[in-house]
């Protein structure tokens, strides 16, 4: 009998967290996710941050539900995590999309600008995937989806602590795929090339910068959040179930230059 491959890719009856799912690539991601099936739990930063998201994913016919938290502090990362095992919902998808970056030269970095981005980008990363990848663990089953970035292979300028986070983030994501993937939990990562968000509003507005950069890509344009969509899906479904602690590039070609 033949099969329909096109089956491996849909989430119906899935349930993702999208951390990071008020606007940009969250926003984008979990509406991907949505398209494909999944009921989405969408957090963010502010109370209500996510309502616009909420909406289109219902547009989908999908359950949406919001949770508040911002990451750069530890006790609300754990108040998130308590809160979603007390609603009792089943995470099949976790998405750890959040993230902050800070510019300043490495000799003049300031201390909290540090500690926020290390916190945000790495350490809540890491305290999410732990309580809800153990979850998924004594289910044998799940995916986890970290979004780390082109400076996971690379050092940028002005941004020693993203780089260092992203670093971190390609390095877990390999750890745990290779303690988990036995369990048929797969973790990996997808890098984002020089994407359209409010992180990379300061380099889109110097013109220099931007034209150095646009020089790079091949396909000669910046990133739109709707680009990262498929690359989530395929990494959130069945179709990706012997992929593990991979970080699948998507960047309109910069890293092959």
């Amino acid at each position: 009998m033949a099969h329909n491959y096109l089956d491996n890719f849909s989430l119906n009856g899935k349930t993702a967290l999208v951390t990071g799912a008020s606007r940009g690539l969250g926003q984008a991601i979990a509406l991907g996710l949505a398209s494909a099936g999944a009921d989405v739990i969408c957090t963010g930063s502010k109370p209500g941050g996510c309502a616009q998201t909420m909406k289109a994913i219902r547009e989908y016919g999908r359950d949406a539900w919001k949770y508040a938290a911002d990451l750069s502090d530890r006790r609300q990362v754990y108040k998130l995590i308590e809160e979603v095992k007390e609603d009792d919902k089943q995470i099949d998808i976790l998405v750890n999309n959040a993230g902050t970056i800070r510019r300043h030269p490495a000799a003049e970095y300031p201390e909290k600008d540090w500690d926020d981005v290390i916190t945000v980008n790495l350490q809540s990363l890491f305290l999410l995937s732990q309580n809800i990848g153990s979850e998924m663990v004594k289910r044998q089953s799940g995916k986890i989806i970290n979004i780390a970035s082109l400076l996971s292979f690379q050092g940028g300028i002005l941004v020693p602590s993203y780089a260092a986070s992203k670093h971190a983030v390609a390095g877990l994501t390999k750890a745990l795929a290779n303690e988990w993937a036995k369990y048929n939990v797969q973790v990996n990562a997808i890098a984002p090339g020089y994407f359209s968000t409010d992180n990379t509003q300061q380099l889109r507005d110097d013109p220099v910068r931007s034209k150095e950069i646009l020089s790079r890509i091949p396909a000669q344009r910046w990133g739109e959040p709707n680009d990262l969509a498929g690359a989530a899906i395929f990494l959130a479904s069945s179709a990706s179930d012997y992929v593990n602690g991979h970080i699948l590039t998507v960047d309109g070609g910069w890293m092959a230059r």
